[in-house]
């Protein structure tokens, strides 16, 4: 089935047996029954909307461990949304994240991109240290206090290497995010902050969203480390924590990313 604006009655609406399973505080998540099951997501961000939908058409193409996107909205949508096929799938315990996530991201950054940062709604840019730069003034604008700190990033970007070849980011990895269908295959949800980047980037804010002291554990991941793995993943680490030190709307996130940073500097 290919996505469109409307398939089989879904058109956005929430229906009267939809069940709500909302878990993140920006988008909402029914799970729908009927003749075509499938997960119903409203969104507060129309850009973010139309990212997700975006990556599961690639992912599509080239077979990856994902949802299919069965609908999404028109950009006059509001709120804006997307469908996904239902799946039977419990989330991976935390404690098998890493040995399970292995294979289902390889596969997901062996697809290419022509360009770096968001697929669709942003800007894109042509090297990745651009665009690092950029998230860098964003963060910086966002808390003045951590300007300090994002002039040594800076310092640190620009210092590195610029040959990266873009691959497909999710760029949320989490708990929760990785699920594990009874058959024993694994998929990957919640798309909406897939980019086009370096792999490492999206293996420094899984070490982040799992709380880690050090970043090291998730080097178990990387595919065909080199030289510079290693120095690459702390510094997209401490970028990350900056993210959450200047953007998260959680108090308890912010308060955490800060001390981190704090004991780096």
């Amino acid at each position: 089935m290919s996505p469109d604006s409307t398939m089989d009655g879904i058109d956005g609406r929430v229906p009267l047996n939809a069940r709500d399973i909302t878990t993140g505080q920006a988008n909402r998540v029914w799970s729908v029954g009927g003749p075509t099951p499938y997960i119903l997501k409203h969104y507060g961000d129309p850009s973010r909307a139309a990212n997700e939908a975006a990556a599961l058409r690639l992912m599509a193409t080239h077979h990856a461990p994902a949802p299919q996107l069965l609908a999404a909205s028109s950009g006059s949508s509001t709120p804006p949304w997307t469908a996904q096929t239902a799946l039977h799938a419990k989330p991976v315990p935390v404690d098998r994240l890493l040995a399970d996530l292995a294979e289902p991201l390889a596969a997901i950054h062996r697809i290419p991109g022509t360009h770096f940062g968001r697929l669709v709604s942003a800007r894109q840019y042509r090297r990745w240290t651009d665009y690092l730069h950029n998230r860098l003034h964003t963060y910086a604008t966002a808390a003045p206090a951590l300007r300090a700190t994002v002039r040594l990033l800076h310092q640190e970007v620009e210092a590195g290497e610029n040959t990266i070849q873009p691959v497909l980011l999710h760029h949320d990895l989490q708990p929760g995010h990785l699920l594990r269908e009874p058959v024993g295959s694994r998929l990957l949800i919640d798309w909406e902050l897939a980019i086009f980047g370096d792999l490492r980037s999206d293996l420094a804010r899984l070490a982040v969203r799992l709380d880690l002291d050090d970043p090291t554990p998730v080097l178990a991941l990387a595919s065909q480390p080199d030289p510079t793995t290693e120095s690459r993943l702390h510094l997209y680490w401490h970028i990350h924590l900056v993210a959450d030190a200047a953007l998260s709307t959680d108090g308890a996130v912010r308060e955490r990313a800060a001390k981190r940073l704090l004991s780096w500097r």
